[in-house]
């Protein structure tokens, strides 16, 4: 009898902790599904950052009159001789562009992880181009200033300025095939985490597509190619398929 009623004392005692357990376990998707959240908003705000940091970045380029890379040498050297101030600001941008994209690229990748599937497999390659991308991008932008520092001290182009010249040209050819596989890999990630509608997948597709082809004719477009405005209007793309899905995440739509 005695040992009936200590069998029951226990089973008594266990209730309390069994009851926490229990709420433990329930409390646990409840932290997992804020994280989420969070990361998600955080993907989505980096995103429109970034669109908007470029966006003002080529407003500067468009609004002080930056040559083509087919226009005479002469151009391009009164050019950066004169927008020193200008450029400043470009350069500035781009260091902020740099570490948004990382930071888009990676925070999207943990989002995706997390959700399983597809969108894993595509996030990684979002995240590799991104690091290529963002390296690339800072060669264009180094070799720019050596341009404008070099500007400065000249009082017509040499075969040194030149040279400077048609690397800042060919820099910025090769980023595009980077910048157009992560564009893809991202599109392709958010889409299979569902985070995205199929519009927004397609966008991605076909602007990814059109900077790879673009800088697939790098030597042309050092070479002062119209090509390159195939690659420029991929990159538009990119920013407003940006500016779309970073809104969309911070509003809790995917």
């Amino acid at each position: 009898m005695n040992n009936v009623r200590k069998v029951a004392q226990v089973s008594t005692d266990t209730r309390p902790a069994i009851r926490g357990t229990r709420m433990s376990e329930a409390a646990i998707p409840v932290a997992t599904t804020g994280s989420r959240v969070s990361t998600t908003r955080i993907v989505g705000v980096a995103a429109v950052a970034l669109a908007v940091s470029a966006f003002v970045q080529n407003a500067v380029f468009g609004g002080t009159g930056a040559p083509a890379y087919s226009d005479p040498l002469d151009v391009a050297l009164t050019y950066h001789a004169e927008n020193r101030g200008a450029f400043a600001i470009i350069s500035g941008l781009e260091t902020v562009n740099m570490v948004l994209l990382l930071l888009f690229v990676t925070a999207l990748h943990g989002l995706a992880q997390r959700r399983g599937g597809a969108g894993a497999d595509w996030s990684r390659l979002a995240v590799a181009a991104g690091a290529a991308c963002s390296t690339l991008f800072a060669l264009f932008i180094a070799t720019q200033i050596a341009v404008v520092l070099a500007a400065s001290n000249l009082a017509e182009p040499n075969p040194a300025f030149a040279l400077m010249w048609q690397l800042h040209a060919a820099a910025f050819a090769l980023a595009l095939p980077a910048l157009g596989a992560t564009f893809i890999g991202a599109a392709l990630a958010t889409h299979a985490s569902g985070l995205t509608r199929p519009w927004q997948r397609l966008l991605g597709v076909a602007g990814g597509s059109m900077s790879i082809v673009a800088g697939s004719g790098n030597l042309a477009i050092a070479d002062g190619s119209p090509l390159i405005f195939v690659g420029v209007l991929g990159y538009f793309l990119w920013l407003v398929w940006l500016v779309a899905i970073g809104l969309r995440l911070i509003r809790g739509q995917g």
